[in-house]
């Protein structure tokens, strides 16, 4: 690796480059591949430069609010036109002539319901305290035992054992 390589990736359009690959969903490794370094010369580069730091964190934060935005539309349902086109002919305002041109013969709205795994996970990721699969239980005052066998001592308990 060439010493001073970072300095490329300074450049606006080094960063540039960056935070595309981070809204592409590329994978930390994936772009220290693509800047032809390791994934741990990346990690001390975004210590060591907040520009490029910041590059990434600004890239994955776009496309993470778009899925974020896709699953909570796909948790509520939505509704959605479907449209048929066909080729047809038009006539051209300006000079007069036909043109062909895609023309919609249908439009249908469709609705898709809410689903119930996506309402699920949103649910437990915003608000665990209330829909996590594990709850803290607290107990309080003591819980009584009746031990015929507590007080014998374990010789005595052989014997019980092997009199059975």
């Amino acid at each position: 690796m060439a010493k001073g390589k970072y300095h490329e990736w300074l450049t606006p359009e080094g960063l540039a480059l960056l935070e595309g690959w981070a809204r592409d969903g590329l994978t930390d490794e994936q772009i220290a591949d693509n800047m032809g370094i390791k994934r741990p010369t990346l990690y001390e580069w975004k210590k060591r430069y907040p520009d490029i730091s910041d590059t990434l964190k600004k890239g994955k934060e776009v496309i993470d609010r778009h899925v974020e935005n896709a699953l909570l539309k796909r948790a509520l349902g939505y509704r959605y036109d479907e449209v048929t086109r066909e080729p047809g002919t038009v006539e051209d305002e300006e000079t007069g002539e036909l043109k062909q041109v895609m023309v919609e013969t249908k439009r249908v709205t469709k609705e898709v319901q809410g689903d119930t795994t996506a309402q699920i996970f949103w649910l437990k990721n915003r608000k665990p305290e209330q829909w996590r699969d594990k709850q803290d239980v607290q107990h309080s005052g003591s819980v009584n035992v009746n031990n015929p066998y507590k007080d014998l001592t374990t010789d005595e308990l052989r014997k019980l054992i092997r009199d059975g």
